[in-house]
């Protein structure tokens, strides 16, 4: 039955992945992939903020016409 790896399986990929990079570049790997989850959260709250923004000028209240633009319109 094939699933998912063990954790002897998992150890094994990791000590070969080791071999094949080095661990400089692992530790590149993750410092990079570090910084581009935290951009992407940040661009998310971002994105939120911008949404948040829309909402409240779509919601704006129109004033009431004044008796000068009523009469006009006639």
């Amino acid at each position: 039955m094939i699933g998912m790896p063990g954790p002897v399986e998992l150890l094994i990929i990791l000590a070969l992945v080791a071999l094949v990079f080095g661990t400089s570049k692992l530790k590149n790997v993750g410092k990079d992939l570090g910084g581009a989850i935290s951009d992407f959260k940040a661009g998310l709250k971002e994105g939120s903020k911008d949404e948040k923004k829309d909402e409240k000028k779509e919601e704006a209240p129109v004033a009431p016409a004044t008796d000068a633009e009523s009469k006009s319109a006639e």
